[in-house]
């Protein structure tokens, strides 16, 4: 039973308001794998920006930035979607690191990264393609790890090839062993999206995968 009259009426106008549709904003493997565990549906596409640092930009900044404008760069053309933008970098002792893109960078980020504390900064952001309302945040994790020699380093880039990983590891895979601890509160988040944050911004939508509409 609502609580009010107005409680009432919010509640109705919300069940006769056509859903939302979900865009992600990136064509990552990744990004994708995460989502798709929701089983909500969602189209993607790339959003095709400069994600060039500005001078002096933090880390927390930047993947803040990069997100919403990974997300608003894709609502002109999407009416009617609620689209997720996300963005991620490494920083290593105050030294901000994105995808390697190549074997000699990745085992260069793996020989910084050993024996320390390494935190991830990753930005999500829900913009709303029909009001231009943005819900932009970032989420922190660390990852502690051992200290690896220049025979492991060189093995695990071979193996996995994680190029195209800020950090240069896959968590979800063989990464796993370069660890001593990991230390956040959704490890969806050092994959590259903040699930736990994206599905309740996705709630205030209306949108809840345990509560299908018809």
């Amino acid at each position: 039973m609502c609580d009010s009259i107005t409680l009432c009426f919010v509640k109705k106008i919300m069940q006769t308001m056509p859903q939302k549709r979900i865009l992600l904003a990136s064509t990552s493997a990744y990004r994708r794998a995460i989502l798709e565990k929701t089983t909500l549906k969602f189209d993607w596409a790339a959003p095709n920006i400069d994600e060039t640092p500005l001078a002096g930009e933090s880390a927390v900044s930047l993947v803040m930035r990069l997100s919403e404008q990974k997300a608003r760069a894709l609502a002109e053309k999407h009416p009617g979607y609620l689209i997720i933008g996300s963005d991620q970098v490494c920083v290593i002792e105050e030294t901000i690191l994105g995808k390697p893109h190549n074997f000699d960078n990745a085992c260069r980020q793996l020989s910084m990264a050993s024996g320390k504390k390494v935190r991830f900064y990753t930005g999500l952001s829900l913009v709303d393609a029909d009001s231009g309302q943005a819900q932009t945040l970032c989420e922190t994790f660390d990852v502690h790890f051992r200290a690896l020699s220049e025979q492991e380093i060189a093995g695990y880039v071979q193996l996995e090839q994680p190029y195209d990983c800020a950090g240069s590891f896959k968590c979800e895979g063989l990464g796993i062993s370069l660890f001593d601890k990991l230390d956040g509160r959704d490890p969806n988040t050092l994959i590259g999206l903040p699930l736990i944050t994206l599905l309740a911004l996705l709630r205030d939508h209306g949108i809840n995968p345990l509560t299908p509409t018809a």
